[in-house]
């Protein structure tokens, strides 16, 4: 079977741009101020800060997937100034350019993230990273798609209440909806028991007499997606879609795009991929230089923790530059 095109989607925001923060701050105290029936802020400053780490996520796409399509980088309107615009596989693409005028401006990665299918000439298999994620080693079209099916884990866990443990918990609830696991099990036996998963298939193990899930283990890599899941859960579930598109924040009422992974891997869309594919760090990590220089894994994430207090924030940056210069120093065709 041909291998159909695979385009990479990334989204960005400049959190130290001043206009920005002053809408996002008028938008907040809005949110905070009105009676918003029990719907939870999820909001944390973390969210927004910027690693100046962004040129790498470039480089390493150009030095590490030089098969790639096209780049579809999504903003608020927000361009790097060393950005080359000029580049033939660059999309440049602001919100109001596929999110319906209703729902903006967001300032909720959930609200951009279900609408991703709109945007103009996206391929109809995409890879989706945030800007936290990086390519850091070799990577072939068939770690992402295989014979046009997205390349996962299916690997079952227990959701939490904390943070973006809501929007899962949704999420989770939706699955249960539409399919039975213990059925979905059986019919894609060997996708669900794969050795792949190495030690975590013993949750599989463990959780397979059930017939609910009880969640799914999302290991914070870069997700495989089609278009088409988009459009079904749009048919599916129109309101949650809506309510998610419309909450201008995170809150504890909607989904996130973990819910579509998801339902390709119970409808047995996917291919099963090793754990050791990618790896999800904390910036405040010891690990994280080691992993980065040595190239331990292909896909690495590097998450802010809003633990971390400025001053802290700007040493480990720092350092988390300094690693990545030490693969990724050639500059891209995607700068200046």
């Amino acid at each position: 079977m041909k291998q159909s095109k695979i385009d990479f989607v990334i989204t960005w925001v400049d959190g130290n741009d001043e206009k920005f923060i002053k809408e996002k701050e008028e938008y907040l105290k809005k949110f905070l101020e009105k009676d918003n029936s029990g719907n939870k802020l999820h909001y944390s400053n973390s969210r927004f800060r910027d690693m100046g780490t962004l040129k790498y996520w470039f480089r390493g796409v150009e030095k590490y997937a030089p098969w790639v399509n096209k780049i579809y980088f999504v903003t608020n309107g927000q361009v790097p100034d060393w950005l080359n615009l000029n580049n033939p596989k660059l999309v440049l693409v602001q919100h109001e350019e596929f999110i319906p005028k209703k729902y903006l401006p967001t300032f909720s990665s959930e609200a951009i993230e279900v609408n991703l299918h709109r945007i103009n000439g996206l391929s109809e298999n995409f890879v989706y990273f945030n800007d936290d994620l990086f390519i850091i080693k070799n990577v072939a079209e068939r770690d992402f798609f295989y014979h046009n099916l997205p390349c996962d884990a299916g690997i079952l866990g227990i959701v939490s209440m904390d943070g973006s443990g809501y929007s899962n918990f949704n999420g989770t609830i939706i699955l249960n909806k539409y399919f039975d696991k213990k059925e979905v099990m059986k019919k894609n036996f060997l996708k669900w028991f794969s050795f792949k998963y190495g030690i975590k298939l013993i949750k599989n193990i463990l959780l397979y007499p059930y017939h609910s899930f009880s969640g799914m283990t999302e290991l914070h890599v870069c997700n495989s997606l089609k278009k088409e899941t988009f459009k079904t859960l749009w048919k599916l579930e129109p309101d949650v879609m809506e309510r998610t598109s419309s909450n201008k924040f995170r809150t504890n009422n909607n989904i996130n795009l973990w819910l579509l992974k998801n339902y390709q891997i119970c409808k047995g869309d996917f291919h099963p991929r090793s754990i050791k594919f990618g790896k999800s760090l904390y910036l405040d990590d010891n690990n994280v230089n080691y992993i980065i220089e040595n190239q331990k894994y292909k896909i690495v994430c590097i998450n802010d923790h809003e633990n971390l207090n400025d001053d802290d924030f700007e040493k480990l940056k720092e350092k988390l530059v300094s690693s990545f210069e030490k693969i990724l120093s050639d500059k891209s065709s995607f700068e200046k």
